[in-house]
């Protein structure tokens, strides 16, 4: 009996382990079914797109960047494809034994060695870097037949960024370059960031920099199978990229060459602009540098010659240096004088030569002129004159009437970094200094604002821009380089758009009597030699601007002073005087009398721009040393004049 029970139990017992078991197998199993369920029902779109990465690729294909070209269709920036030998540091091992032995198979000079040291500081590790660029066919072929024997080292075809006319309008123009660590964080934070993948150029300054997202066009991609390996195995899908817009600029690139034969070596700035656009026709920075040299990287020693040089190739003069405008403000003095009632054209006022002030004698230096009005001031640049309608007027009356003229302001140019220079007026001081004696405006500080002295810091472009307001009569157009955009698909041209002009409101009564003061300066006046014989009339001013403080009572004297602290000369003008076509502004940095240095520069311009002259060897030659005044030689026609050779 016992036994049947024992027997009984273990039976229980078994079939109570067969059903957990096969509870446990059925659990299992639903384990496995909803897991199933999951991967190939809940996951299946995610689990396909991964598989299916994993036999493809993609490939950015950088677009073909747009070109940029001058008002007459020039080309200023254009591409061509090449072959670059590059080194990923992070795969190549010793980089400098690298370096050694692929000279072995290539001439790898100082310079390639300087530029790849300079763009590795700025690349990360495990990024490519070019070692050399522009391969020959030749040294293609050497490499491709070792380059089993050099790991982390290829060839890339790449395309290379050229400037056909080399230092010709290049602070106009810009450079295109590598993009470093701090612009590749800016470009993955943008909403641009899936149009750069594989893209490793940049616009670093002017038009390339400003119109950056016009010129660099759209990515585009190709879907590559590829094996376990990761080996390229055929193509499964392309989608073009899309090459960059044309950009039209507004220069006239033989004009800008002729300005900058016209400098010399001579430091400077000239804007030339049309008055009824704001069009720039011609926009010099003195001197220039080689936009070329940064494409590819610039090697330090290349960079360490621009950077540190006296002369300051790469600053923007036109844009970014600022400087006292000396007589060239006074035509704008006698404007504000007439729009406040503070004077009428007729008033007249004695010069004796000086004008004092609270005991201070401010000088003057064309001596005796006797009673002046408006027209006789301008002609003859009579200090005292505008001395007095300083005083009249006071600081923030000038400063009120100069800011809408542009003066002191940012004028909205389509180039990037641009700076406002210095409108003073008693906010300003009182904003910008420190110490309580300081920050008070004496009355003894607003007579030489009346000359262009003082604390007045002007941009070329500001003049010009002024310049050009009182060519139109008072109207204000933005100033600006880029004329329209061309799709390169469509071949449709677009004009870029710019804002309405603004009617500052000037009576056209006082227009005339300033523009009559202008006409006399180069007819009877301070410039009248330079422009003897020219087939037109302009208006014009001489100015001549301290580049350093002068000791009280102290006589100018040039040899005395280095070449850097010698007083700037100054021309500003517009012609014809009665219908203008063209504005501008120039400054010869160091170079003295305006009438000497600057304003043979700008009759050159006008006739170039008025008459479609330009001017004889022997004419440059003289104009670039100032020692011309007004044109010699035979003149030559404009369309007879042929550009420089790429």
């Amino acid at each position: 009996m016992t036994e049947i029970r024992s027997t009984e139990m273990e039976l229980a017992r078994f079939k109570r382990r067969i059903l957990a078991v096969a509870l446990l197998m059925l659990f299992c199993f639903g384990l496995l079914c909803s897991r199933l369920v999951y991967l190939q029902i809940v996951r299946h779109e995610d689990l396909a797109e991964q598989a299916e990465s994993n036999r493809t690729a993609v490939v950015p294909i950088v677009p073909n960047r747009g070109l940029i070209l001058d008002r007459n269709g020039n080309v200023l920036a254009t591409n061509y494809s090449a072959y670059t030998l590059e080194i990923t540091p992070s795969k190549a091992g010793d980089v400098e034994d690298t370096i050694a032995r692929l000279g072995g198979l290539m001439e790898i000079t100082p310079r390639d060695r300087r530029r790849f040291k300079k763009l590795t500081e700025e690349s990360r590790n495990f990024e490519s870097v070019p070692i050399r660029t522009r391969l020959s066919d030749t040294e293609v072929a050497k490499f491709a037949a070792q380059s089993f024997k050099f790991p982390g080292v290829e060839i890339k075809a790449r395309l290379f960024r050229t400037y056909p006319f080399g230092e010709l309008a290049s602070h106009v123009i810009g450079y295109i370059g590598r993009i470093n660590q701090r612009e590749k964080e800016r470009i993955e934070d943008s909403d641009d960031s899936s149009n750069y993948r594989g893209t490793d150029h940049i616009g670093k300054l002017g038009v390339e920099q400003s119109f950056e997202r016009q010129l660099h066009g759209t990515t585009g991609v190709e879907q590559m199978e590829t094996s376990a390996g990761g080996r390229a195995v055929r193509r499964l899908a392309t989608y073009a990229a899309m090459p960059g817009q044309t950009v039209q600029l507004s220069i006239d690139i033989k004009l800008q060459q002729l300005v900058e034969e016209l400098f010399g070596d001579r430091r400077g700035a000239l804007v030339a602009i049309e008055p009824s656009t704001g069009e720039i026709l011609a926009f010099v920075s003195k001197p220039t540098f080689d936009p070329n040299l940064f494409v590819d990287g610039i090697d330090q020693e290349s960079w360490s010659a621009l950077n540190d040089s006296i002369d300051k190739p790469l600053l923007n003069r036109a844009l970014r240096g600022t400087y006292p405008t000396g007589s060239t403000y006074k035509p704008f003095m006698g404007l504000a004088g007439l729009e406040t009632g503070k004077r009428t054209a007729g008033t007249v006022i004695n010069d004796p030569g000086f004008y004092m002030f609270a005991g201070h004698r401010f000088g003057s230096p064309e001596g005796y002129l006797g009673g002046v009005d408006l027209q006789r001031a301008i002609m003859l640049s009579s200090n005292v004159y505008f001395y007095s309608l300083a005083n009249e007027l006071g600081v923030d009356a000038i400063h009120d009437f100069m800011a809408p003229l542009g003066f002191g302001q940012i004028t909205g140019i389509d180039l990037p970094g641009e700076v406002t220079g210095v409108l003073p007026s008693t906010d300003w001081k009182r904003r910008t200094y420190k110490r309580p004696e300081q920050r008070k405006w004496y009355a003894g500080e607003t007579i030489s604002l009346g000359i262009g002295q003082g604390y007045n810091n002007f941009t070329m472009l500001q003049v010009a821009q002024a310049t050009s307001i009182l060519a139109d009569g008072g109207i204000k157009h933005r100033p600006h380089l880029v004329r329209a955009v061309r799709d390169p698909v469509t071949g449709v041209t677009t004009p870029v758009e710019q804002p309405a002009p603004v009617n500052l409101g000037f009576k056209r009564s006082n227009i005339d009597a300033v523009r009559a003061g202008l006409i006399a300066v180069t007819t009877g006046g301070t410039a009248r030699g330079v422009f003897a014989g020219a087939p037109y009339v302009s208006a014009g001013k001489t100015g001549t601007a301290q580049a350093v403080t002068q000791a009280q009572n102290t006589k100018y004297n040039a040899r005395a002073l280095e070449e850097h602290q010698r007083d700037h000369a100054l021309y500003m003008a517009f012609g014809p005087a009665q219908d203008p076509k063209i504005a501008l502004a120039v400054i010869v940095e160091n170079a003295g009398w305006g009438t000497g240095a600057a304003a043979p520069i700008a009759r050159r311009v006008l006739d170039y721009w008025l008459a479609g002259i330009y001017p004889s060897e022997e004419d440059i030659a003289a104009t670039r040393i100032g020692k011309s005044a007004a044109p010699i030689g035979t003149p030559r026609k404009v369309e007879d004049i042929a550009l420089p050779q790429p």
